[in-house]
Protein backbone atom coordinates (compact mmCIF):
# COMPACT_ATOMS: atom_id res chain seq x y z
CA UNK A 1 0.00 0.00 0.00
CA UNK A 2 1.24 3.48 -0.85
CA UNK A 3 0.97 5.80 2.15
CA UNK A 4 1.34 9.53 2.58
CA UNK A 5 4.34 10.58 4.69
CA UNK A 6 2.61 13.30 6.73
CA UNK A 7 1.33 16.83 6.37
CA UNK A 8 2.68 18.86 3.46
CA UNK A 9 0.97 22.17 4.28
CA UNK A 10 -2.19 23.53 5.84
CA UNK A 11 -4.10 26.31 4.09
CA UNK A 12 -6.45 28.62 5.99
CA UNK A 13 -8.62 31.66 5.28
CA UNK A 14 -7.48 35.01 6.67
CA UNK A 15 -8.77 38.55 6.88
CA UNK A 16 -6.62 41.50 5.73
CA UNK A 17 -3.31 40.32 4.28
CA UNK A 18 -1.14 42.83 6.14
CA UNK A 19 -2.51 41.73 9.52
CA UNK A 20 -1.84 38.12 8.53
CA UNK A 21 1.76 38.94 7.58
CA UNK A 22 2.33 40.90 10.77
CA UNK A 23 1.26 37.95 12.90
CA UNK A 24 2.85 34.97 11.17
CA UNK A 25 6.12 36.63 10.22
CA UNK A 26 6.35 39.49 12.71
CA UNK A 27 5.13 37.67 15.84
CA UNK A 28 5.46 33.93 15.15
CA UNK A 29 8.70 34.60 13.28
CA UNK A 30 8.02 32.34 10.30
CA UNK A 31 9.53 33.21 6.94
CA UNK A 32 7.28 34.35 4.12
CA UNK A 33 8.72 31.97 1.53
CA UNK A 34 6.27 32.63 -1.29
CA UNK A 35 4.12 35.67 -2.05
CA UNK A 36 1.79 34.62 -4.82
CA UNK A 37 -1.93 34.54 -5.65
CA UNK A 38 -4.75 32.07 -5.34
CA UNK A 39 -4.52 30.42 -8.76
CA UNK A 40 -8.31 29.98 -8.88
CA UNK A 41 -8.95 33.58 -7.73
CA UNK A 42 -5.91 35.63 -8.85
CA UNK A 43 -7.21 38.82 -7.25
CA UNK A 44 -6.40 37.29 -3.85
CA UNK A 45 -2.98 36.65 -2.36
CA UNK A 46 -1.73 33.20 -1.49
CA UNK A 47 0.86 33.64 1.27
CA UNK A 48 3.15 30.79 2.34
CA UNK A 49 4.99 30.80 5.69
CA UNK A 50 7.56 28.14 6.54
CA UNK A 51 11.10 27.54 7.75
CA UNK A 52 14.02 29.32 6.07
CA UNK A 53 14.03 27.00 3.03
CA UNK A 54 10.31 26.24 2.72
CA UNK A 55 10.66 22.52 3.38
CA UNK A 56 7.50 20.44 2.84
CA UNK A 57 5.81 19.89 6.16
CA UNK A 58 6.85 23.25 7.60
CA UNK A 59 4.43 25.60 5.84
CA UNK A 60 1.10 27.12 6.71
CA UNK A 61 -0.52 29.11 3.91
CA UNK A 62 -3.35 31.63 3.65
CA UNK A 63 -5.97 33.02 1.32
CA UNK A 64 -6.67 36.54 2.69
CA UNK A 65 -10.34 37.00 1.78
CA UNK A 66 -10.89 40.10 3.89
CA UNK A 67 -14.58 40.51 2.95
CA UNK A 68 -15.61 36.94 3.73
CA UNK A 69 -17.90 36.34 6.70
CA UNK A 70 -16.47 34.63 9.79
CA UNK A 71 -16.58 30.83 9.87
CA UNK A 72 -19.57 28.91 11.17
CA UNK A 73 -18.37 26.37 13.70
CA UNK A 74 -19.56 22.80 13.41
CA UNK A 75 -18.66 19.37 12.09
CA UNK A 76 -17.12 18.74 8.68
CA UNK A 77 -14.25 21.15 9.29
CA UNK A 78 -10.65 21.02 10.36
CA UNK A 79 -10.90 23.13 13.50
CA UNK A 80 -7.30 23.74 14.61
CA UNK A 81 -3.76 23.57 13.26
CA UNK A 82 -0.89 22.79 15.61
CA UNK A 83 2.69 23.92 15.11
CA UNK A 84 5.73 22.17 16.54
CA UNK A 85 8.03 24.13 18.84
CA UNK A 86 11.14 22.86 20.66
CA UNK A 87 10.81 21.18 24.06
CA UNK A 88 10.98 23.68 26.90
CA UNK A 89 10.04 26.68 24.73
CA UNK A 90 6.42 27.35 25.80
CA UNK A 91 7.46 29.78 28.51
CA UNK A 92 9.27 31.85 25.88
CA UNK A 93 6.25 31.71 23.58
CA UNK A 94 3.75 32.59 26.29
CA UNK A 95 5.78 35.65 27.31
CA UNK A 96 6.32 36.73 23.70
CA UNK A 97 2.68 36.43 22.68
CA UNK A 98 1.49 38.25 25.80
CA UNK A 99 4.02 41.05 25.31
CA UNK A 100 2.96 41.54 21.68
CA UNK A 101 -0.77 41.48 22.40
CA UNK A 102 -1.60 38.13 20.83
CA UNK A 103 -4.48 36.02 22.10
CA UNK A 104 -3.02 33.06 24.02
CA UNK A 105 -4.72 30.81 26.56
CA UNK A 106 -3.23 29.00 29.53
CA UNK A 107 -0.91 26.07 28.69
CA UNK A 108 -2.47 22.61 28.84
CA UNK A 109 -1.44 19.00 28.33
CA UNK A 110 -2.70 16.85 25.47
CA UNK A 111 -1.68 13.22 25.04
CA UNK A 112 1.26 13.92 27.35
CA UNK A 113 2.56 16.93 25.39
CA UNK A 114 2.65 20.54 26.59
CA UNK A 115 0.42 22.77 24.43
CA UNK A 116 -0.22 26.51 24.24
CA UNK A 117 -3.54 27.33 22.51
CA UNK A 118 -3.48 30.60 20.53
CA UNK A 119 -5.85 32.47 18.21
CA UNK A 120 -4.50 34.43 15.29
CA UNK A 121 -5.87 37.95 14.58
CA UNK A 122 -8.72 36.55 12.47
CA UNK A 123 -9.81 33.83 14.88
CA UNK A 124 -7.94 30.80 13.55
CA UNK A 125 -7.26 28.37 16.44
CA UNK A 126 -3.57 27.42 16.63
CA UNK A 127 -1.79 25.18 19.12
CA UNK A 128 1.94 25.48 19.79
CA UNK A 129 3.06 21.98 20.82
CA UNK A 130 6.36 21.10 22.48
CA UNK A 131 7.44 18.34 20.14
CA UNK A 132 10.27 15.85 20.62
CA UNK A 133 10.24 14.28 17.17
CA UNK A 134 9.82 15.24 13.52
CA UNK A 135 10.30 11.83 11.84
CA UNK A 136 13.04 13.20 9.62
CA UNK A 137 11.20 16.35 8.49
CA UNK A 138 13.95 18.83 7.53
CA UNK A 139 14.09 22.20 9.27
CA UNK A 140 16.33 25.21 8.65
CA UNK A 141 16.26 28.13 11.08
CA UNK A 142 15.68 31.57 9.54
CA UNK A 143 18.48 33.90 10.56
CA UNK A 144 16.37 37.05 9.94
CA UNK A 145 13.49 35.90 12.13
CA UNK A 146 12.56 38.04 15.15
CA UNK A 147 12.41 34.74 17.06
CA UNK A 148 15.78 33.26 18.11
CA UNK A 149 16.63 30.05 16.29
CA UNK A 150 16.40 27.83 19.36
CA UNK A 151 12.72 28.80 19.82
CA UNK A 152 11.54 28.90 16.19
CA UNK A 153 8.55 26.92 14.93
CA UNK A 154 9.81 23.61 13.52
CA UNK A 155 6.89 22.78 11.25
CA UNK A 156 3.38 21.40 11.25
CA UNK A 157 2.63 19.21 14.25
CA UNK A 158 -0.93 18.14 13.45
CA UNK A 159 -4.52 19.27 12.95
CA UNK A 160 -7.87 18.63 14.55
CA UNK A 161 -11.03 17.62 12.69
CA UNK A 162 -14.63 17.67 13.94
CA UNK A 163 -16.83 14.98 12.38
CA UNK A 164 -20.49 14.04 12.64
CA UNK A 165 -19.33 10.49 13.43
CA UNK A 166 -15.98 8.77 13.17
CA UNK A 167 -16.74 5.46 11.45
CA UNK A 168 -16.38 6.48 7.81
CA UNK A 169 -13.59 9.07 8.28
CA UNK A 170 -11.54 6.60 10.33
CA UNK A 171 -12.04 3.83 7.78
CA UNK A 172 -11.00 6.20 5.00
CA UNK A 173 -7.83 7.25 6.79
CA UNK A 174 -6.97 3.60 7.34
CA UNK A 175 -7.79 2.23 3.89
CA UNK A 176 -6.74 5.17 1.67
CA UNK A 177 -3.81 6.59 3.65
CA UNK A 178 -2.55 3.77 5.87
CA UNK A 179 -3.38 5.48 9.19
CA UNK A 180 -3.84 3.54 12.43
CA UNK A 181 -5.53 4.58 15.69
CA UNK A 182 -2.92 5.60 18.27
CA UNK A 183 -4.80 6.78 21.34
CA UNK A 184 -7.93 8.44 22.74
CA UNK A 185 -8.27 11.27 25.25
CA UNK A 186 -11.27 13.38 26.27
CA UNK A 187 -13.23 12.36 23.20
CA UNK A 188 -10.37 13.06 20.78
CA UNK A 189 -9.14 10.07 18.79
CA UNK A 190 -5.59 10.24 17.47
CA UNK A 191 -4.80 8.57 14.15
CA UNK A 192 -1.28 8.38 12.77
CA UNK A 193 0.71 7.16 9.80
CA UNK A 194 4.20 5.73 9.94
CA UNK A 195 5.70 6.45 13.33
CA UNK A 196 2.89 8.85 14.21
CA UNK A 197 5.53 11.48 14.96
CA UNK A 198 5.30 15.26 14.54
CA UNK A 199 3.45 16.02 11.31
CA UNK A 200 2.19 12.43 10.97
CA UNK A 201 -1.04 12.37 12.95
CA UNK A 202 -4.55 13.81 13.19
CA UNK A 203 -6.96 14.23 16.11
CA UNK A 204 -10.65 13.55 15.37
CA UNK A 205 -13.73 14.02 17.53
CA UNK A 206 -17.35 13.12 16.85
CA UNK A 207 -19.93 15.90 17.27
CA UNK A 208 -23.27 14.37 16.20
CA UNK A 209 -25.35 17.03 17.96
CA UNK A 210 -23.70 20.01 16.27
CA UNK A 211 -24.66 21.59 12.95
CA UNK A 212 -22.47 21.38 9.88
CA UNK A 213 -19.76 24.01 9.86
CA UNK A 214 -18.89 26.36 7.02
CA UNK A 215 -15.78 28.09 5.75
CA UNK A 216 -15.12 31.73 6.64
CA UNK A 217 -12.31 33.88 7.94
CA UNK A 218 -10.45 32.14 10.71
CA UNK A 219 -10.99 28.61 9.45
CA UNK A 220 -8.85 25.96 7.79
CA UNK A 221 -9.56 25.64 4.08
CA UNK A 222 -7.78 22.33 3.48
CA UNK A 223 -5.17 19.90 4.76
CA UNK A 224 -2.47 18.92 2.27
CA UNK A 225 -0.66 15.59 2.59
CA UNK A 226 2.84 14.76 1.40
CA UNK A 227 3.56 12.36 -1.42
CA UNK A 228 7.13 11.99 -2.64
CA UNK A 229 6.61 12.30 -6.38
CA UNK A 230 4.20 12.04 -9.31
CA UNK A 231 4.11 8.23 -9.26
CA UNK A 232 3.23 8.03 -5.57
CA UNK A 233 0.63 10.76 -6.00
CA UNK A 234 -1.14 8.76 -8.71
CA UNK A 235 -0.98 5.58 -6.63
CA UNK A 236 -2.51 7.24 -3.57
CA UNK A 237 -5.07 8.98 -5.78
CA UNK A 238 -6.16 5.53 -7.00
CA UNK A 239 -6.54 4.35 -3.38
CA UNK A 240 -8.64 7.43 -2.62
CA UNK A 241 -10.83 6.70 -5.64
CA UNK A 242 -11.34 3.09 -4.55
CA UNK A 243 -12.58 4.33 -1.16
CA UNK A 244 -15.40 6.27 -2.81
CA UNK A 245 -13.97 9.81 -2.82
CA UNK A 246 -13.94 11.92 -5.99
CA UNK A 247 -10.40 13.21 -6.51
CA UNK A 248 -9.67 15.88 -9.09
CA UNK A 249 -7.20 15.27 -11.88
CA UNK A 250 -3.62 16.25 -11.08
CA UNK A 251 -3.30 20.07 -11.05
CA UNK A 252 0.08 21.70 -11.63
CA UNK A 253 0.63 24.36 -8.95
CA UNK A 254 4.19 24.98 -10.28
CA UNK A 255 5.92 24.51 -6.87
CA UNK A 256 4.17 21.15 -6.40
CA UNK A 257 1.42 19.12 -8.04
CA UNK A 258 -1.95 18.73 -6.35
CA UNK A 259 -4.99 16.47 -6.21
CA UNK A 260 -8.05 17.58 -4.19
CA UNK A 261 -10.97 15.66 -2.70
CA UNK A 262 -13.21 15.59 0.37
CA UNK A 263 -12.88 12.86 2.96
CA UNK A 264 -16.18 11.21 3.99
CA UNK A 265 -16.88 13.77 6.72
CA UNK A 266 -16.51 16.72 4.36
CA UNK A 267 -13.03 18.09 5.14
CA UNK A 268 -11.13 19.11 2.01
CA UNK A 269 -7.88 17.18 1.54
CA UNK A 270 -5.04 17.62 -0.93
CA UNK A 271 -2.26 15.31 -2.10
CA UNK A 272 0.81 17.50 -2.75
CA UNK A 273 4.16 16.38 -4.14
CA UNK A 274 7.35 17.27 -2.27
CA UNK A 275 8.82 18.95 -5.33
CA UNK A 276 9.91 20.81 -7.25
CA UNK A 277 9.77 23.30 -4.33
CA UNK A 278 9.74 27.04 -3.73
CA UNK A 279 13.28 27.65 -4.97
CA UNK A 280 12.50 26.90 -8.64
CA UNK A 281 11.57 30.51 -9.40
CA UNK A 282 13.37 32.51 -6.67
CA UNK A 283 16.81 32.48 -5.12
CA UNK A 284 16.82 30.95 -1.66
CA UNK A 285 18.13 34.24 -0.24
CA UNK A 286 15.16 36.24 -1.54
CA UNK A 287 12.21 33.88 -1.11
CA UNK A 288 8.93 35.73 -0.59
CA UNK A 289 10.26 39.22 -1.27
CA UNK A 290 8.51 39.72 -4.64
CA UNK A 291 5.15 38.79 -6.06
CA UNK A 292 5.68 35.52 -7.91
CA UNK A 293 3.18 34.22 -10.44
CA UNK A 294 3.09 30.84 -12.17
CA UNK A 295 3.96 31.17 -15.89
CA UNK A 296 0.35 30.94 -17.06
CA UNK A 297 -0.64 33.99 -14.97
CA UNK A 298 2.40 36.11 -15.84
CA UNK A 299 0.69 37.80 -18.85
CA UNK A 300 -1.90 39.17 -16.39
CA UNK A 301 0.63 40.59 -13.91
CA UNK A 302 -0.28 44.28 -14.36
CA UNK A 303 -3.99 43.64 -13.78
CA UNK A 304 -3.30 41.37 -10.81
CA UNK A 305 -0.94 43.83 -9.13
CA UNK A 306 -3.49 46.65 -9.46
CA UNK A 307 -6.03 44.85 -7.28
CA UNK A 308 -3.74 43.38 -4.63
CA UNK A 309 -3.09 45.45 -1.50
CA UNK A 310 0.49 46.54 -0.89
CA UNK A 311 2.31 44.56 1.78
CA UNK A 312 4.98 45.98 4.07
CA UNK A 313 7.46 43.74 5.90
CA UNK A 314 6.53 43.67 9.59
CA UNK A 315 8.69 45.44 12.12
CA UNK A 316 11.20 43.22 13.90
CA UNK A 317 10.16 42.86 17.56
Amino acid sequence: MNTISGLHHVTAIAGPAQENLNFYSGILGMRLVKKSVNQDDPGTYHLFYADAEGHPGTDITFFPWADLAPRRDGYGLSTEVSLAVPPGSLEFWSERLTKLGASASQPETRFGAKVLPVCDPHGLPIALVESESSSGRPFTAWDRSPVPGQFQIRGLESARMLEHDLDDPAAFLRDAFGFHEMNEENGWHRYGVGEGASGQYLDLRAAPDERRGAWGTGTIHHLAWRVADDAQQLAVREQVLRQGAQPTPVIDRFWFKSVYFREPGGVLFELATDGPGFHVDEAMTSLGESLVLPPWLEPNRDAIERVLPKLTPPATR
